[in-house]
């Protein structure tokens, strides 16, 4: 069978893949709830879900630093990635091993597509219709900020870096919960110093992930913006586009009505 992966590139399979690496954490979990246990053989040191593969399953490696030998002796038939969050010279030399599908996340409808062409590729496609199917009643029933707000969101300190616009969490902040992205008019995650900044935002949100910000970083961010409503705000809901997407609405309902 012949595939295109979102990134435009064509894959060939023989046969439905019956072992698969995931190069993602988002994608992971996916796959678990897609229930693929058995055919999963590796998985990456920040595949942290679903707990019992994280402690059983293979690692190999980080998104961004793959064992490209231990990869190799899996004999793995599929591998799966991402455009951002896997090197380019990681996949090249992937694709010498095995077929790679990637894709390439940057909103809600990249997500459901994603899922949707993993169900048809590993043959779960009941499965990944169910997934799609909450996930699309779940958003439905998301509310935004009746009033739009300036959020500053954080996902890195030494040196401090935001969300930018073309994120797939600047569409959850801005498309889903109403918000207006203080940096929005930078690309990707841009470096900021806090002290050349000129106004205030009226949020700001403190990611647990990649960097893990607790509450006793709020009073450096205070000493810069203090009249700005600081939050601590769970990262995964915010940027793991695969199946936990099905829950984020619920998080997002009650850290709304917490603001």
């Amino acid at each position: 069978m012949q595939y295109i992966d979102q990134l435009g590139d064509k894959i060939v399979l023989p046969k439905t893949p019956i072992r698969l690496i995931s190069l993602v954490p988002s994608q992971t979990e996916l796959l678990y709830d897609l229930g693929l246990e058995k055919r999963v053989v590796g998985i990456t040191k920040f595949c942290i879900h679903p707990k019992n593969w994280f402690k059983t399953k293979e690692r190999i490696g980080g998104t961004k630093n793959v064992d490209i030998e231990k990869i190799k002796l899996l004999n793995p038939d599929l591998i799966i990635g991402n455009k951002e969050e896997n090197t380019k010279s990681d996949i090249e030399k992937l694709r010498k091993i095995a077929p790679v599908w990637m894709s390439d996340v940057n909103n809600l409808s990249d997500s459901l597509k994603m899922i949707e062409e993993l169900g048809i590729i590993c043959d779960t496609e009941i499965k990944a219709k169910q997934i799609i199917d909450k996930i699309k009643l779940e958003f439905s029933q998301l509310e935004p900020i009746p009033t739009p707000k300036s959020i500053l969101y954080l996902i890195w300190k030494k040196p401090y870096m935001a969300v930018g616009n073309d994120t797939f969490i600047h569409t959850i902040l801005t498309d889903h919960l109403g918000f207006k992205n203080f940096v929005g008019d930078k690309t990707r995650y841009p470096a900021i110093d806090l002290d050349k900044i000129e106004g205030e935002p009226e949020y700001i949100f403190l990611s647990t992930e990649p960097f893990p910000f607790k509450e006793k970083h709020f009073e450096e961010i205070r000493s810069f913006f203090p009249s700005s409503k600081i939050y601590l705000v769970d990262g995964e809901y915010f940027s793991w586009y695969g199946s936990r997407l099905v829950n984020a609405p619920r998080y997002f309902k009650k850290l709304l009505s917490e603001l």
